[in-house]
């Protein structure tokens, strides 16, 4: 009897290492011990939806630890001011943890990811953030698309390079890769909006991020009120989770952190 406890402590505990805590504790409850190591974990939805905010407070409890930060920002989402309220008006020690990278193409984002993945094993990362991993994707697609089938393929094929540098780092230092996603809907026609069929929301860049990432998280905002809902997890089943984004960072509607 003293076996099975002692080895059912042992398999508790190695879940818990193998993943790092996201900041709150409604959403490490909500994904059963936070962001799994080892692999890229995906933060879609539509503006003021909560992905930066996902991203930062997980860069800041992290951070706190004294864990080594790359945060790629594409958009300028890294807000110090945000970083201030989280820590609670203590930032120092956090922003001397991260590592911010703003790219200003899709030929710097490549190059950035490439020399991260030859550099990652000496540089004591725990977390990579990117936010987004499409912006510059999509102002690409849109020129290739002027061009031709086989330039749409090529920017296609160097999204998937990125991926592929992302998984690869992930992987070989066991940490967690957080990234973001912007939302396009699908075109409906006026019999189907008269009839109140709601657009279907599709991710920036498609199947080729849904390939490598092993968490997938959908963000919604209706009208004020946020949702969570895990799309894709290797252990977790599809749920939900309603949230307030608040000074501190994420809470549960209706609970505190």
């Amino acid at each position: 009897m003293e076996e099975m406890i002692e080895k059912n402590d042992l398999e508790k505990k190695e879940k818990i290492i193998s993943k790092i805590m996201t900041g709150s504790r409604d959403l490490n409850n909500w994904l059963e011990g936070g962001y799994e190591n080892g692999v890229i974990t995906l933060f879609y939805g539509p503006a003021a939806s909560g992905k930066s905010n996902f991203v930062m407070l997980a860069a800041c409890h992290n951070a706190k630890k004294d864990k080594k930060i790359i945060f790629i920002d594409s958009e300028g989402s890294f807000s110090v001011d945000r970083i201030n309220q989280i820590s609670g008006g203590l930032p120092e020690f956090i922003l001397k943890n991260i590592l911010i990278l703003k790219p200003t193409s899709f030929k710097e984002q490549k190059n950035a990811f490439l020399k991260l993945l030859k550099e990652s094993e000496s540089k004591n990362i725990g977390l990579i953030i990117v936010d987004s991993m499409v912006m510059f994707y999509r102002l690409e697609l849109a020129e290739a698309r002027k061009k031709g089938l086989e330039k749409v393929r090529e920017i296609n094929s160097d999204l998937a390079k990125q991926m592929k540098a992302l998984h690869e780092i992930a992987i070989k230092n066991n940490i967690p890769v957080l990234i973001t996603s912007q939302v396009y809907n699908d075109f409906l026609s006026e019999e189907d909006w008269l009839n109140g069929k709601e657009a279907g929301v599709n991710v920036v860049g498609g199947d080729i991020l849904k390939y490598w990432c092993k968490c997938i998280i959908e963000l919604k905002n209706k009208n004020g009120k946020k949702k969570a809902i895990i799309r894709k997890h290797r252990s977790i089943p599809d749920k939900e989770l309603n949230f307030d984004v608040c000074n501190e960072g994420i809470r549960k509607r209706g609970f505190f952190i």
